[in-house]
């Protein structure tokens, strides 16, 4: 993993709310708004920007952890920006702090977790290949 971030560095990227980012269970469409399962997607997306950067060939990113305080709605055709900003790097986890704004109305913020691990521990965790030790 490469030393390229600090605390405090950004990472930002935008979507426009799309039907398919609704509360949909069950085939039900529950509200026309950006659900919070949608924003959590996005969140995870946020703090991977920084791992596009950090990883070496043989290294991949797995989450840890995911919070999220859904505090106002984002209504589909509306304009999502995302900001991951690093709170910390702790040997080959990083943890980030989000937050989503429509214009200057806060949506959500939260926090991300991933580790950096070799992508052939991950096959055995996973137990791809069979082998799950």
């Amino acid at each position: 993993m490469k030393d390229l971030f600090k605390p405090g560095d950004q990472k930002s990227f935008s979507r426009k709310v799309e039907e398919s980012d609704c509360a949909i269970f069950n085939g039900e469409l529950l509200h026309r708004v950006f659900s919070t399962f949608s924003l959590a997607r996005d969140f995870e997306w946020s703090s991977r920007l920084f791992f596009l950067e950090l990883k070496d060939d043989d290294e991949e990113g797995v989450g840890t952890m995911l919070s999220i305080e859904h505090r106002s709605p984002a209504f589909v055709g509306e304009e999502v920006h995302f900001t991951a900003t690093v709170e910390k790097i702790e040997k080959n986890e990083l943890i980030c702090t989000i937050e989503a704004t429509v214009g200057a109305r806060q949506i959500a913020v939260g926090k991300t977790g991933q580790k950096m691990l070799k992508k052939e521990k991950l096959r055995r965790l996973f137990g791809e290949g069979g082998d799950r030790r």
